[in-house]
């Protein structure tokens, strides 16, 4: 029942539409405007002004005549650079942009999808339960959009976010939580070459404490590393300061919290063996998704991938979406794979056919039969 001509034509004009994170502004009036045209009521929050964009997040109730409850779908409105100008091209039934930006699948072939799916449910009167809608802004530069949203907005309890590569029918059903460890080492410079022993060496105290991390891969389920690390400014100079970025993330909070707080320890007793002062903010970043099949919310997934005819495959990620920073609040949600793919590349593309079967997914969880 979904228009396959109509959807296209859609995501063509939306995948036109510039927004790049921070810029979201005209995509979230044009969907506000669709969204009304579907009878939907909207409101949106001050998101935008929190966190520095000219867009905010849009929140959109379609009432059921259903007495069940409500059900959530999301997608981010921003994409990654260079993401202004997008001219999509379709050959052979893939859709890709000119080779000079990305193509924006990322995030809306999951919009396009969840509204194409709405039309079709309402121009053919079919019964269905409350549905609402939060499109985010700055997704792609820390899941601020979600972060920031006004969850007293929300009703429903289960959530649907689509923004996952590979073919329709996957679903991300665990993601680990995330800390992140910012640290400045607080060395004494001295000449390096006059008066050595009168300096500290920042990097010095680093090393002594990366040394003793466990890092990389902790267990099955946790993972560390240190991705940064900034400082020094001359060869003849012992280094009074350095910067280091470090991260932990786990399926399991008990895990996570072990992790960074060993990380701390051993930036924490670097510098007391070297008799410095260390700098340290650690900052939570997202809960984990940690699902199993047997969950309503994937087993809806299940069904509705039957009924249209797609394998479904639960799956597992290693990174965070807004589906890690819904579950925090509350929501249980999976994350839906649209068929995008090489995302955050000029050779982004997705087939028409995922595409279709991405809406089609949409319109049977909306229905819930």
């Amino acid at each position: 029942m979904i228009k396959e001509e109509r959807l296209l034509n859609k995501f063509l004009e939306y995948v036109q539409i510039d927004s790049e994170s921070l810029n979201e502004k005209e995509m979230m009036e044009t969907l506000i405007k669709d969204m009304k045209e579907l009878g939907m009521e909207v409101s949106t929050d001050n998101t935008g002004e929190k966190v520095g964009s000219n867009g905010t997040n849009v929140y959109g109730y379609l009432k059921g005549d259903l007495d069940i409850e409500p059900i959530l779908f999301s997608c981010h409105m921003d994409t990654v650079t260079p993401g202004n100008g997008i001219k999509p091209v379709i050959k052979d039934g893939i859709i890709c942009s000119s080779k000079d930006t990305i193509l924006g699948g990322d995030d809306k072939s999951g919009i396009v999808s969840i509204l194409e799916a709405i039309r079709t449910i309402k121009e053919n009167n079919i019964s269905h339960g409350p549905i609402e809608i939060v499109f985010t802004v700055c997704e792609e530069i820390g899941l601020k959009g979600s972060k920031n949203a006004d969850y007293s907005k929300i009703k429903s309890r289960q959530a649907f976010i689509l923004d996952s590569g590979g073919d329709v029918g996957k679903v991300i059903i665990k993601a680990p939580a995330q800390d992140k460890i910012n640290v400045k080492i607080n060395g004494k410079a001295a000449h390096a070459g006059v008066a050595p022993e009168e300096g500290i060496s920042a990097i010095q105290v680093a090393a002594e404490a990366i040394n003793n991390m466990k890092l990389l891969r902790i267990d099955e389920e946790t993972t560390a590393n240190v991705g940064i690390i900034e400082g020094g400014k001359a060869t003849n100079i012992v280094c009074p300061e350095l910067k280091i970025m470090a991260e932990a993330r786990s399926l399991n909070k008990d895990k996570l919290k072990k992790q960074t707080e060993h990380m701390v320890e051993c930036f924490n007793k670097a510098a007391e063996k070297f008799g410095v002062t260390v700098d340290i903010d650690v900052i939570h970043s997202y809960d984990p998704v940690n699902l199993d099949v047997e969950d309503e919310i994937v087993k809806t997934v299940k069904i509705a991938c039957d009924k249209i005819g797609v394998t479904f495959e639960p799956a597992a990620s290693g990174g965070g979406s807004d589906a890690n920073v819904f579950n925090g609040n509350g929501i249980k949600s999976v994350n839906l794979a649209t068929g995008m793919a090489k995302v955050h590349t000029t050779e982004e593309f997705i087939t028409v056919e995922n595409l279709n079967n991405t809406a089609k997914l949409v319109y049977e969880i909306m229905l819930r039969k």
